[in-house]
């Protein structure tokens, strides 16, 4: 019986059809591995159509030649030259703020001193009784002196201050002061001067002249004749004139200021406060 062999082209073509999927699939393969790489970049393997072929890690594939200097991305990233980031605009410095000049000083007022045409101390040994505020004769007298020796000036002011001793009380004390030289500046003006211009204060006991002279004298009492006769500089009225006098050739001439002594200025009298 004659047995009829397989013909063996059955195998030959499965391993052929097996080999055309397999470079099929390649050709696949090796377009998707190349397809991101870049095209015709020297220094790296490529592909029949120019692209760069990539390893199975994704990376280009490099030639023997490739050198920094053929570097190209998405393979290897290229240096770039850093640009300088812009420069701040420059800000200008801010203005220098105007000096204000402190404003000046006010200057003081410097009040010249009024004129003294006369300035007198009178005793009140002269002018008054003991413990009394009525002019005596003496007084009278000496105020008429003073009133004729003004007569031909120009008065601006007649100030009379009266002063007493320590003894007696304060209060006693200043009510005296004050008596007396409203008595003074009323009898002024009874004969001649003018009473706007004339003014009368008292100081009381608040201004004494004697300092230490008269302490240890024994009992502060009007019947202490010792102690009485010491305080009597302190028992006084000031009387001072302001203006100014004519003298030859018509000008007006400015009191000096100095004192003039009175008569009766030093007087003493156990009897007198």
């Amino acid at each position: 019986m004659t047995q009829r062999s397989t013909p063996p082209t059955a195998p030959r073509l499965s391993v052929l059809a097996i080999a055309a999927a397999l470079a099929a699939f390649a050709g696949i393969a090796d377009a998707q591995t190349s397809a991101s790489a870049p095209r015709g970049a020297p220094g790296y393997v490529t592909s029949a159509d120019g692209r760069a072929v990539l390893s199975g890690f994704g990376q280009c594939v490099r030639t023997g030649y490739w050198s920094p200097a053929n570097a190209a991305e998405p393979c290897d990233r290229v240096p770039r030259a850093a640009v300088p980031a812009p420069l701040a605009a420059a800000v200008p410095a801010p203005a220098p703020e105007p000096m204000v000049q402190p404003a000046p000083a006010p200057q003081a007022v410097v009040v010249p001193p009024r004129p003294v045409i006369q300035k007198l101390t009178l005793s009140t040994d002269v002018l008054f009784d003991f413990g009394k505020a009525e002019l005596k004769d003496s007084g009278k007298a000496r105020l008429d002196q003073l009133a004729g020796e003004i007569k031909d000036a120009d008065v601006d002011e007649i100030v009379a201050v009266g002063h007493a001793d320590r003894i007696a009380s304060d209060d006693y004390n200043q009510k005296l002061s004050e008596a007396r030289a409203q008595a003074v500046k009323d009898y002024l003006t009874q004969h001649g001067a003018k009473s706007n211009v004339i003014t009368a204060q008292g100081k009381g006991e608040s201004q004494p002249v004697t300092g230490e002279d008269c302490k240890k004298l024994g009992a502060e009492k009007s019947s202490n004749k010792k102690l009485v006769a010491c305080l009597q500089p302190d028992r006084r009225v000031e009387i001072e004139v302001l203006g100014s006098r004519q003298v030859a050739g018509g000008a007006p001439a400015a009191g000096t200021g100095s004192s003039t002594p009175a008569s009766g200025s030093t007087g003493s009298s156990a009897t007198t406060r």
